[in-house]
Formats: C-alpha cells, sequence, structure tokens
C-alpha cells in the first residue's frame, strides 16, 4: 500500500505540526513553575547563545 501526497498537502501537514509544537511549548510554559535564571543563562542569552523560553514564544508568535 502507497499514499501520495502532494507538495501543497506536505506543506499543509508540516505547518499543522508548526503550530501543534507551539501549542505545546505554550502549555508547557504555563505548567512549569517560573524559575530563576543562573548567570551562566543570563550570559549566553545576552551573548545571543541562548533564548529564553518567553522570547520564544514571543518569536512564534510573530511568526505566525
Amino acid at each position: 500500500m502507497s499514499i501520495t501526497v502532494t507538495e501543497k498537502q506536505l506543506k499543509l501537514v508540516l505547518d499543522k505540526l508548526d503550530l501543534i509544537r507551539i501549542e505545546l511549548l505554550k502549555i508547557r510554559a504555563m505548567l512549569l513553575p517560573e524559575e530563576e535564571l543562573s548567570e551562566k543563562e543570563k550570559k549566553e542569552i545576552a551573548e545571543g547563545l541562548s533564548i529564553s523560553l518567553e522570547d520564544l514564544i514571543k518569536e512564534t508568535k510573530n511568526s505566525g
């Protein structure tokens, strides 16, 4: 049994998966207790080596 999908259908599925991933990140952020960043984490964010979950959520909202 084989299934054929068009490029448009595949893009639609991938877009939906991205939306699901974003919603899961939002849910995780709501459920996890807030914790303070360590000095190392603050430094990594300042240097652009890392991103905070809040910034990630903001970024995904702006790109959607």
